[in-house]
């Protein structure tokens, strides 16, 4: 019996995926279900909650601060995720160049990426701060401007500074990725594009552009994940403020279930995020299956 097992590819792949199933299943299954349950009850910290069906999620629908924080969360995933595209692809073919201490740049380029994220956020509120912001502080020094920049304090201000901070850290993962895809063109396809009298323009459109595509669809998928998703920054710089207007979704359910005491209704508010989570994801999948890049083959 044993040795039967250990000739069966299929047993053994099992066994040793057992232990990643285990882990998701305590870890990703588990809170999940847990979330999907408080959701539909009106369960506080402290006592146990009794079923109101969609109650929480309707009473959502028309709460001005949940709509905010949908705007602010929707605003922000899609300005910093386009923002650290353009930026990442731009540094993505620099860094692929033939340039004079190159590996020295990639790594630092990494460093924004690898720096902890509590301690990019202090940074960002500090060089933010109404009072002492070296940013503000410069540009009166170069006669830009006359006071001091309320970054924090307006509501506009706030949103911009956040997703600033967002695209400082994320433009690493985004560059180093389609660096890896850069890597993987071949250099005939460019030699062959220069005989037939291609320009660099042309080159990108035709060439780079179409090979890098699967490449773009996976890594921007994680990016739209990540940003959408983000809590760390907007906890640590502003806590959603001011008057909510840098509250995001993962924010929101923070402060309605932990420090408003209200589980259940954090937790609608954390399952309303699926199904834009899901939509990012298939719109990356249907992407990637218009391609059959992973067989080397045409498009479908």
């Amino acid at each position: 019996m044993l040795e039967k097992l250990q000739n069966s590819k299929n047993a053994l792949g099992l066994i040793f995926m057992l232990p990643a199933a285990v882990l998701l299943l305590l870890f990703l299954t588990y809170p999940l279900g847990l979330g999907v349950w408080l959701g539909f009850t009106d369960t506080k910290i402290g006592r146990g909650g009794a079923w109101i069906g969609l109650e929480n999620y309707a009473f959502l629908l028309g709460d001005s601060v949940t709509q905010l924080a949908l705007f602010n969360t929707l605003f922000y995933t899609t300005v910093a995720s386009v923002l650290k595209f353009f930026a990442g692809l731009w540094l993505a073919l620099l860094l692929n160049r033939n340039l004079r201490f190159k590996t020295f740049f990639r790594a630092v380029i990494l460093l924004p990426y690898i720096v902890p994220t509590a301690l990019s956020a202090i940074a960002f509120w500090w060089l933010y701060d109404a009072q002492f912001s070296i940013i503000s502080w410069v540009l009166m020094k170069l006669g830009f401007i006359h006071e001091y920049i309320d970054f924090l304090g307006n509501p506009w201000n706030a949103r911009l500074s956040v997703i600033a901070a967002n695209v400082w850290r994320g433009v690493p993962f985004v560059a180093i990725t389609l660096l890896a895809g850069l890597q993987t063109i071949s250099p005939s396809y460019y030699e062959a594009s220069a005989i037939d009298g291609a320009s660099p323009w042309q080159q990108f459109r035709h060439v780079t552009l179409p090979l890098l595509t699967p490449i773009i669809a996976v890594v921007m998928t994680f990016s739209v994940l990540f940003t959408f998703t983000d809590f760390q920054l907007i906890y640590v710089i502003t806590r959603g403020g001011p008057l909510n207007a840098t509250h995001l979704m993962a924010t929101l359910s923070f402060q309605r279930a932990i420090s408003g005491g209200a589980l259940g209704e954090g937790a609608a508010i954390s399952i309303a995020m699926v199904p834009f989570l899901l939509a990012a994801i298939m719109f990356s999948y249907f992407g990637l299956q218009r391609r059959a890049w992973q067989q080397g083959g045409a498009d479908k």
